[in-house]
């Protein structure tokens, strides 16, 4: 038997690997005989560089300006290829994320995304002709503004000053200056992971909706909101381009300014990390797929990771098990998508907190438990 385990990242816990390698262990101890293929998934979000660097891509580490200011260390990948190509790996998390920053409503004004400009710049000097961005557990709301400020974009106010990092001060942009932006940044290609829909501003917008998380209070998602419809704008203005589209809204309205200044497209998380990884010819030879994450929950059915694996698996007819923390849709809603089993770690667990400590320990039991009942 062929097992092809494929675990997304159980948040707080266990990484997408360790998830695979608990999971693993689990399989063995049922089917010893097995070939069990560890392939941990991501859709475009945080995990995304973890998947491409178990794929085989390379890992490389740049000192940044974090999205506060503080210098910290971020990762990001290169895989070259034998055209003389090289497709770069790159995570807003990693430089701009939301684990570098205490949510406040002054923090959420302040943040910026200039790190992830900088580890674009990397990849440009290391000859990226493509670059994947993986966005998701962003801790800014600057329209991707602060990213293009470390690749040579000037935003402007009325008095022709470079106005202050962060989208707190998007509101007061009237211009552009294009003079110094990276020339290069019209030769790569952009390929922008995205796993929402909300659009850059509005009530379903990058403030309104993701902002709280951030530690934005009502005051200042209102700012926020004004500044990027502001910045949309200047852009629109500056670039004949509408950027208020859906998915614009992802980390913060990260991918508007890459719409305006660079050949960028949005595509699916999944299918993009799918595609990017091998993950379908690792899918044509399996039997059997395990497959799992922290919380499987109404959102993972809008396409998350693990549920949109199981639906390829499904259409080419390979059972599927889910083993997750915790599991909040029913039976019925899993077997849809070609789930023909399932556990979770707080059936097994003595409390929450239990789970979370002992989460390898636990995945390892559930997964042999659940693999025997199928």
């Amino acid at each position: 038997m062929r097992i092809l385990i494929a675990p997304d990242k159980f948040k707080g816990s266990l990484t997408a690997a360790e998830a695979a390698s608990a999971i693993a262990e689990g399989a063995l101890r049922v089917y010893p005989d097995a070939v069990a293929t560890q392939f941990p998934v991501a859709d475009g979000g945080e995990g995304t560089l973890e998947a491409a660097v178990a794929a085989g891509y390379e890992e490389r580490l740049n000192a940044v300006v974090g999205p506060i200011l503080a210098p910290i260390g971020a990762a990001w990948a290169l895989r070259k290829d034998a055209f003389g190509g090289a497709t770069a790996v790159i995570e807003t998390a990693q430089a701009s994320g939301l684990a570098h920053m205490e949510p406040s409503p002054a923090n959420a004004l302040r943040a910026h995304s200039y790190g992830c400009g900088q580890l674009i710049a990397a990849a440009l000097d290391a000859g990226a002709t493509e670059i994947v961005l993986g966005v998701g557990g962003s801790a800014m709301t600057d329209g991707g503004s602060g990213a293009l400020r470390a690749l040579g974009l000037k935003p402007l106010d009325a008095s022709g000053n470079v106005v202050p990092l962060g989208g707190g001060s998007l509101g007061d942009v009237v211009g552009v200056d294009v003079s110094g932006l990276d020339p290069r940044l019209a030769a790569v290609k952009f390929r922008i992971a995205v796993d929402v829909q909300n659009p850059l501003f509005g009530s379903d917008g990058a403030a309104h909706v993701f902002g709280p998380q951030k530690g934005a209070d009502a005051d200042a998602v209102e700012l926020l909101d004004a500044g990027l419809r502001n910045w949309a704008s200047v852009l629109r203005q500056s670039t004949g381009r509408d950027v208020n589209v859906p998915g614009a809204g992802a980390a913060g309205g990260f991918p508007a300014s890459f719409l305006a200044f660079s050949n960028a497209a949005l595509e699916g998380g999944f299918a993009l990390v799918a595609g990017l990884t091998g993950l379908a010819v690792q899918l044509a030879e399996a039997d059997l797929v395990i497959t799992g994450e922290g919380s499987m929950d109404s959102q993972s059915l809008e396409g998350k990771a693990p549920i949109a694996l199981a639906d390829a698996a499904r259409e080419r007819g390979i059972p599927v098990i889910v083993v997750a923390g915790r599991i909040l849709v029913t039976p019925e809603d899993l077997a849809r998508h070609g789930v023909v089993a399932a556990a979770q770690l707080l059936d097994v667990a003595s409390s929450p907190e239990d789970a979370v400590a002992n989460a390898a320990k636990y995945l390892t039991w559930a997964t042999s438990q659940v693999l025997e009942g199928a």
